[in-house]
């Protein structure tokens, strides 16, 4: 179980994030890296409980969380569907939902730093993910060490580099990898296999 206050804490440990309020004036608080925001605080509208219709929403505090892609979203929501969903409103939206009071610390830590490297300006994070590589540390908890964590931002074109952790808790394996003129393994994306595309 999880709170804003521990979601701040985990955001702040990241570098450059700014802690600010919606630009709307409801004080949800937001989190934000280069200018662009890649967590806030996302309580249900009017609009989202009617479309919950006889279903009932998730309780407690809602967080969402920006991801590198929708593929990534899938992979997300795939590998922990107890805390982490997505509502109608966010169809065809690179971020997903969190319900605080059911994800686990690991869980959240590794979805704030996606969010952050999806958002982060290029230079930051791979600055990020090269020191991460220089001290031995994952980029990411839960990544064995010397691992980057996979990230894209928009503007550029990267493939992603996945890793044994993940997979694991996806509980599927990859069929093939492709490996680029420069040594990276790169996943071929269009062989994942995800539950939710199955």
């Amino acid at each position: 179980m999880a709170t804003l206050d521990d979601v701040a804490r985990m955001a702040s440990e990241l570098p450059a994030v700014i802690e600010g309020e919606d630009k709307h004036g409801h004080g949800q608080r937001t989190w934000a890296v280069g200018g662009k925001i890649f967590a806030w605080e996302r309580p249900f509208s009017k609009a989202d409980l009617k479309r919950f219709g006889d279903q009932t929403p998730p309780e407690g505090p809602i967080l969402a969380v920006r991801t590198a892609d929708l593929h990534d979203k899938e992979a997300v929501l795939a590998a922990n569907p107890a805390a982490f969903f997505t509502i109608p409103h966010f169809d065809g939206y690179s971020a997903v939902l969190v319900q605080l009071q059911e994800v686990s610390t690991e869980a959240l830590r590794d979805a704030l730093t996606d969010g952050w490297l999806a958002c982060a300006p290029r230079p930051l994070a791979d600055q990020y993910t090269d020191d991460a590589k220089r001290l031995g540390r994952p980029s990411s908890p839960g990544l064995p060490p010397g691992k980057s964590y996979r990230h894209a931002a928009r503007h550029r074109s990267l493939g992603y580099e996945h890793h044994d952790a993940r997979l694991r808790r996806l509980g599927r394996s990859l069929a093939d990898a492709v490996t680029s003129a420069d040594g990276t393994d790169h996943v071929a994306l269009g062989r994942l296999c995800l539950p939710r595309l199955v």
